[in-house]
């Protein structure tokens, strides 16, 4: 999974290895030059309870969270909030 810009990044996703609705946000993250850090649920335990049947999820600096399904328009929404 392509990570745009990690070390300024203001969101995050939320995914797993192997989850195709992930590989799909992120291409819209990566579409839409967002810079972010991709961090797989499966390495905590708490996370992986907390978003293990709604990611892929989207998390702003300000804690909102965008979650599946989302399209480039939603996303564009969300990241102008």
């Amino acid at each position: 999974m392509q990570i745009n810009n990690a070390l300024q990044a203001s969101y995050v996703l939320y995914h797993t290895e192997g989850c195709h609705l992930c590989e799909l946000a992120a291409a819209l993250l990566n579409a839409a030059e967002v810079p972010f850090t991709a961090i797989d649920i499966c390495d905590d335990e708490t996370l992986a309870e907390r978003y293990g049947v709604s990611i892929p999820v989207v998390k702003a600096l300000d804690e909102r969270y965008l979650s599946w399904p989302f399209d480039a328009t939603q996303l564009q929404e969300f990241l102008g909030a």
